[in-house]
């Protein structure tokens, strides 16, 4: 039976209820949403710490020369203006007059509001839409308003949409978009669990994305399109949402399958490794140095944060309860108490290897090797503030400029990561977000002998169903 699939109204047109997820830095480009637009349904360039490139059209890297971390965040955000600009000018130019674009940020990265402001004030009537999650974006609505654009907040509860509305988004009402509801156990990239969810028992979403329409409706938004986002996959799978007064105009995203296309920017070897995953081999976790959980495969990078963090020990300054057993760590052997059976371990992790002791902002030890040790120091101290808080680094882009807290060698350097991998670096070991679906695209016959489809070959299977 055919799928009765309805068009998305906004604006006043229609469009196709499919949108293609926004994905940070240099992941969705303007080549690869312009494309998807083209299509007439929504596609999404990323605002975070996008390209920008030279008169040949090369991609002009994002080196950081300032001495402090202040003036390495101001070149940061001038770097994600100019980039941010040149992607929407090249989705508006590949879009061919179709669909919308729309652009995605994170309202937790660094400089978020000035890059937003920057980027729709020197793209004027390029971006239709803003697309943002990753936190509370209160503001979202303001600066959506100023520029006349639409705007569609990413929340994973009726009651998170429900603080948005009341505190500023009933002010511009008339510019709500869609509201996107992400699955917080089966989305890629950070995740929006709270801490009353157990990220171990994921929940049907089909009772939360109701709740989050009753709570919109209580607020007369009754024809503002839910658009689901996260476990997305076959359109067949989600027949029972389609038409259903309990749902409400609904339209879906695809963050994962777009990325395994002609258009999609990632690497030759990136696309084949999510064509070989498996169930399960993407991980929920929270590494993360924003504080959010977030999903990505488990590869040698991952392995090292899971292995880093289970070799870990509470310590205290002197002896007190169970924490007898000294051990002498650091340079000038300043000694720190553990149980006896954590002090087992300590020498065990060090004999093999382990021998580095860092001191986390829990009051606990980690133990690494001496290289990772000068790696992590190293990366800490080359922070740009890619974040408006950063848990790897304690750098904070407020007048202090740090958290207060001391940075935590648990995580990582995200912009670092995440900028080589989305250039040309070694999957296996690099930080690589996925959606916990990608292991579909191996048992996808649409996907068979590694066949890598265009966005509209893409587009035109989701419409099938498949």
């Amino acid at each position: 039976m055919a799928l009765a699939i309805n068009p998305i109204l906004i604006g006043g047109r229609e469009y196709l209820p499919l949108i293609e997820g926004g994905k940070g830095v240099s992941i969705t480009t303007g080549k690869s949403s312009g494309a998807w637009a083209a299509t007439g349904g929504i596609g999404t360039f990323s605002g975070v710490n996008a390209d920008s490139y030279d008169e040949n059209g090369v991609a002009i890297p994002q080196v950081f020369r300032g001495k402090t971390r202040r003036e390495r965040h101001e070149e940061l955000v001038a770097y994600g203006i100019r980039g941010g600009i040149a992607q929407a000018k090249i989705a508006y130019e590949q879009s061919n007059g179709q669909g919308r674009i729309n652009m995605n940020v994170l309202w937790e990265m660094g400089g978020a509001e000035r890059i937003l402001h920057g980027i729709l004030e020197g793209a004027k009537g390029l971006i239709h839409g803003i697309t943002c999650g990753a936190g509370m974006p209160y503001r979202l609505s303001e600066i959506a308003a100023k520029y006349g654009v639409h705007y569609y907040p990413i929340v994973s509860s009726g009651r998170a949409f429900r603080a948005l509305w009341k505190r500023a988004y009933f002010k511009a009402s008339e510019l709500l978009g869609g509201v996107v509801y992400e699955d917080p156990w089966r989305a890629g990239g950070h995740n929006g669990l709270s801490n009353s969810e157990d990220p171990e028992k994921p929940e049907d979403p089909y009772p939360r994305v109701v709740q989050l329409r009753q709570q919109m409706n209580e607020f007369g938004l009754q024809h503002v399109p839910i658009i689901m986002a996260g476990g997305v996959w076959f359109l067949r799978e989600w027949r029972d949402w389609l038409n259903n007064p309990e749902v409400g105009p609904i339209a879906f995203q695809f963050g994962t399958r777009p990325l395994v296309t002609t258009e999609s920017p990632i690497s030759k070897t990136w696309k084949e490794k999510l064509l070989t995953l498996k169930n399960g081999d993407v991980f929920l976790n929270k590494f993360s140095p924003t504080g959010f959980y977030s999903s990505a495969v488990r590869n040698p990078f991952l392995q090292d944060l899971i292995g880093r963090s289970e070799r870990q020990v509470a310590y205290t300054p002197e002896p007190v309860g169970e924490h007898s057993a000294e051990l002498l760590i650091g340079q000038r052997k300043r000694p720190v108490y553990l149980t006896p059976e954590d002090h087992s371990h300590a020498i065990a992790w060090m004999a093999s290897g382990q021998s580095e002791t860092l001191r986390t902002p829990d009051s606990t030890l980690v133990f690494v090797t001496p290289e990772k040790a000068e790696e992590i120091h190293r990366d800490q101290v080359a922070c740009m503030g890619c974040l408006s808080h950063c848990a790897f680094s304690n750098w904070a882009q407020d007048e202090s400029g740090t958290t207060g807290k001391k940075a935590d060698p648990r995580s990582f350097c995200i912009q670092k990561t995440l900028q080589s991998i989305s250039h040309g670096g070694d999957v296996e070991h690099e930080l690589m977000f996925a959606g916990h679906n990608a292991y579909r695209f191996a048992e996808d016959t649409f996907y068979s002998n590694g066949f890598i489809p265009s966005v509209k070959q893409l587009v035109d299977r989701i419409l099938t169903g498949d």
